[in-house]
C-alpha cells in the first residue's frame, strides 16, 4: 500500500490558524493647551478667566475694565443760546497770586515772560474751581438723560490776559481735565464788552470794578472770594446759596430798612405780603437751575436731583418771611431750602450746607462765609452799594 503524504496547508490557512498577538494600546495623548496670545491676556482683568459665572470679578466690574480701555471722546460743546454760559475769570478759576504780584511790582512784559517761562506749570484751583467742577458733574448726568439736548451748562473763560499766557491757561485747564472750549483773551482790555455776545447767564471774577460793570450792564455777576481755610464740599450735587435782598429780589425792602428802620420794615413787609417784590440781579441764575432742576424731577429723580438751591436770608420767618416765599412763587421758581436767621450770622449755618458758592450783597456776610470756609461772593448792587460809595466819597478828601 502505498504511503500517504499528508499535504501541508496552504501559508495563508496557515496564518490564519496561528494566534492573534494582542497589541498594547497606544500611549494616550497628552495635548499641550496653546496659549492664548499675549496681548489678549494682558488685557484680561484678574479673577474674569473661565466661563461665566466663575468666581472671581462681576461682570459689572470686568465690563467696566473694558470699557476704560477705550478712548475717551470729548463732549460736544452745546450752542450759547441754548446752553447755560458761566464766564469765568483767570483769577477765579486758578490762585495767580504770585503771578499778579509780578505784574504790580514789575510790569506786563515781566508777568508775560513769567507764564510763558512756567507754561508747563499748572496753576493751583482757585475759589470758583470747585463750582466749576460741580457744574461738570450735573453736565456728565444731564447727558446720560438727556444725550441730545443743549441744555447744559457752558464755561467760558475770560480773561485779560495776552493771548500768549493763554498756553499755560490750556496746559492747566487738561492737567485738571476740565471741559473749557471757549476762552475770550482780551490783552489788557476788558472782557466786559464780550459778556453779552458770549450769552453769559453768570459771570464770576476776582476783579471787582469788572463785576460792578457787568451789573451796570444788566448782567448777573459777583466777586468770589478765597475762603480762610478749607471746607470739604459734594463732588455729585451742586449747591448754590442765595442771600434774598439786593440778590434774588430788588433793593426795595433795603432802603426802607436805610431809610425808616427795622419797625416801618417790618410794617410795610405785612402791608405788601401779596405783592411780589421786583427781581434782583440774580433772579435769572435761579430760574436757569430750577430749569435744569425739573430736567430731572420729569425723570423721577426730585429726591436724586444733582442740584440744590438755599434761600439763606437774614430776614425774619414770621414778620417778613411770607413775603419773599410768596414773590418765589409768584415766579414759578422755587429753593430746596429756605433759612431765615432773623439777623443772625450766616457763616455757621453756611458750614452746615457747605455749597460750592454762596451769594450776598452785605460784604460783612461775605466775610463771615469766608471765615468759616465758604467760598462767596459779592454782589455790588443795590443801596448798600451806594450807600459805601458814598461814604468812601466823604472820606477821600481827608485821605489827601
Amino acid at each position: 500500500m502505498g504511503c500517504l503524504i499528508k499535504r501541508a496547508p496552504p501559508a495563508r490557512q496557515r496564518l490564519r490558524e496561528l494566534p492573534v498577538r494582542a497589541e498594547p494600546p497606544p500611549p494616550p495623548r497628552t495635548e499641550q493647551p496653546v496659549p492664548e496670545p499675549r496681548s489678549r491676556r494682558a488685557m484680561e482683568p484678574p479673577g474674569t478667566a473661565g466661563a461665566p459665572g466663575a468666581a472671581g470679578q462681576p461682570w459689572d466690574e470686568a465690563k467696566a475694565f473694558y470699557d476704560n480701555l477705550a478712548p475717551k471722546k470729548k463732549p460736544k460743546s452745546p450752542k450759547p443760546e441754548n446752553a447755560i454760559t458761566i464766564a469765568v475769570s483767570s483769577r477765579a478759576l486758578f490762585r495767580m497770586e504770585e503771578e499778579q504780584k509780578i505784574y504790580s511790582e514789575q510790569g506786563v512784559e515781566a508777568y508775560v515772560k513769567y507764564q510763558l517761562d512756567h507754561e508747563n506749570e499748572p496753576f493751583l484751583p482757585g475759589p470758583a474751581f470747585p463750582f466749576v467742577k460741580a457744574l461738570e458733574a450735573v453736565n456728565t448726568q444731564l447727558r446720560k438723560l438727556y444725550p441730545d439736548s443743549e441744555e447744559l451748562f457752558d464755561i467760558v473763560l475770560m480773561t485779560n490776559n495776552h493771548a500768549q499766557v493763554g498756553v499755560r491757561l490750556i496746559n492747566s485747564i487738561n492737567h485738571y481735565d476740565l471741559f473749557i472750549e471757549r476762552f475770550c483773551m482780551t490783552g489788557g482790555n476788558s472782557p466786559i464788552c464780550y459778556l453779552k455776545a458770549y450769552h453769559t447767564n453768570l459771570y464770576l471774577s476776582s476783579d471787582a470794578e469788572k463785576v460792578s460793570g457787568a451789573i451796570e450792564e444788566g448782567i448777573a455777576a459777583a466777586t468770589i472770594f478765597s475762603p480762610s481755610k478749607d471746607l470739604e464740599v459734594s463732588e455729585n450735587q451742586l449747591r448754590v446759596a442765595f442771600d434774598g435782598d439786593a440778590v434774588l429780589f430788588s433793593d426795595e425792602s433795603e432802603q426802607i430798612v436805610k431809610a425808616h428802620g427795622l419797625d416801618m420794615f417790618f410794617e410795610h413787609e405785612k402791608a405788601h405780603e401779596n405783592k411780589p417784590l421786583a427781581q434782583g440781579p440774580l433772579k435769572g441764575f435761579l430760574e436757569a437751575l430750577g430749569k435744569l432742576q425739573k430736567k430731572f424731577y420729569s425723570k423721577g429723580l426730585r429726591m436724586e436731583c444733582p442740584i440744590r438751591t438755599y434761600l439763606v436770608t437774614a430776614r425774619s420767618a414770621a414778620s417778613s418771611g411770607a413775603r419773599a416765599l410768596k414773590t418765589l412763587r409768584s415766579w414759578g421758581l422755587e429753593t430746596d431750602e429756605a433759612l431765615f436767621l432773623a439777623g443772625a450770622p450766616k457763616g455757621p449755618l453756611l458750614k452746615k450746607i457747605r455749597p460750592h458758592i454762596f451769594f450776598d450783597d452785605q460784604m460783612f456776610h461775605v466775610e463771615g462765609a469766608k471765615e468759616m470756609g465758604t467760598v462767596a461772593a459779592h454782589v455790588p448792587y443795590g443801596i448798600a452799594q451806594k450807600h459805601k460809595r458814598l461814604v468812601q466819597e466823604k472820606q477821600t478828601p481827608n485821605s489827601k
